[in-house]
């Protein structure tokens, strides 16, 4: 009887102090801040203070930092408390060890290397479906050194709980490696009269480097990272000529130099080019190309990653809907597990510029080699993670004696 009260007890500690770390602290992710510190994001039931303690050794936590705490209401939905620290500086392609808040369990991450080569992990669409751990399986498994994610998150709805849920699900990644992310039509959570605000929720929960890259909104911002300069736009925020993010684009490519970064990176949701017939015509696609495509040819951006469309595509080189050696190679990445299912049906016959499209689940991997070369692959969520179902090496367009 006695074993049995002790084995009691010690379940009911054990349950205690996992709800405790459940209560304490959940999704925890990081994201870049800059060009030697990261973000760590966490939420927590109650109140608590805003601390990272960090060090490159496990265990031993020696540097600290403090941030600063928000919440956000939604409708009858009160989240938790969200707290946001930035640490730094660190060294790159190194480990740290980490712990949000004075007590918990201890996290780690990699740093991105400083220089050549590195490898990012690209999605989209997300969702939380049996589809989406098959494909956060196979990203686990990369060995990847940042993750680019282009927009709709969680698919919440509207439905609050769906980001915390979300949150958990992509901890074990996003604490470990920089997740940066575009947001996307199902991030939008406008509710006329009981909610008109846009992106409330992402807002709070997904703080990219907007501040750091010059940008006045989270919805577009731009960083660098070993050689590449990353540029993410907001494809449901004003993109004409005389808005703040036409405007913040044309001053931020003037800044890059190609010498230092000679990778041009874009990644937004809704595709400017797209042979699948779902999301035909749409303003935020269409509209958005028209204004912006000159912009981006001029500046001779290497790659164009969208989301969206819940399949695979990869176009040639294109400016103004046809073969250009200068323009950017624009692909589709919209297949990462979402609950709506695939887009499986295309426009026939396929147009000459795209040269490769499937619907099936996967991710993608972009290997910056070098300044001059990039290697990029898709693998499906159906084969095994070695195996690469679209594969092309691509040749940095700052080094392309006639784009220059």
């Amino acid at each position: 009887m006695g074993d049995v009260s002790k084995f009691k007890g010690e379940t009911i500690k054990k349950m205690k102090a996992l709800n405790f770390a459940v209560a304490y602290m959940i999704q925890v992710r990081i994201s870049m801040a800059g060009a030697d510190k990261m973000r760590i994001t966490w939420m927590t039931k109650d109140e608590t203070p805003a601390e990272v303690h960090y060090g490159t050794v496990q265990g031993e936590l020696g540097s600290s930092a403090t941030g600063s705490t928000r919440s956000y209401k939604y409708a009858t939905y009160t989240s938790g408390t969200i707290h946001d620290v930035l640490i730094g500086p660190l060294n790159a392609n190194t480990v740290y060890y980490y712990r949000c808040g004075s007590s918990g369990p201890e996290f780690s991450f990699k740093t991105p290397p400083s220089q050549f080569p590195i490898r990012l992990a690209v999605a989209g669409d997300f969702g939380q479906t049996e589809w989406t751990k098959s494909t956060l399986d196979h990203i686990s498994k990369s060995n990847y050194d940042l993750l680019l994610l282009a927009g709709d998150l969680s698919y919440a709805d509207f439905y609050q709980p769906l980001w915390d849920s979300f949150g958990r699900l992509v901890e074990p990644l996003a604490s470990q490696r920089p997740w940066m992310t575009a947001t996307g039509n199902h991030d939008v959570e406008k509710i006329i009269v009981v909610h008109p605000e846009k992106f409330t929720s992402y807002n709070a929960r997904w703080h990219m480097p907007f501040e750091e890259s010059g940008s006045t909104s989270n919805l577009y911002y731009s960083f660098e990272v070993a050689g590449v300069h990353v540029v993410v736009l907001g494809s449901y925020t004003d993109f004409g000529s005389d808005s703040d993010q036409y405007k913040w684009l044309q001053a931020d490519l003037g800044k890059v130099d190609r010498k230092r970064t000679p990778w041009l990176v874009v990644m937004l949701h809704a595709p400017w080019y797209n042979s699948n017939s779902a999301h035909q015509g749409e303003e935020e696609s269409d509209g958005m190309r028209d204004s912006m495509e000159e912009i981006l040819y001029k500046a001779r951006v290497d790659v164009v990653f969208a989301g969206h469309v819940h399949a695979y595509e990869r176009f040639d080189r294109v400016y103004q809907g046809k073969t250009d050696k200068c323009g950017p190679v624009y692909i589709t990445i919209g297949d990462g597990g979402n609950r709506e299912g695939l887009a499986t049906k295309y426009i026939d016959p396929k147009p000459d510029i795209s040269l490769f499209r499937e619907a099936s689940f996967g991710h993608g991997q972009l290997n910056v080699v070098d300044g001059n070369t990039m290697e990029w692959t898709w693998h499906r969520n159906d084969d095994d993670q070695s195996v690469a179902s679209d594969s092309v090496t691509l040749k940095s367009l700052a080094t392309e004696p006639g784009c220059n």
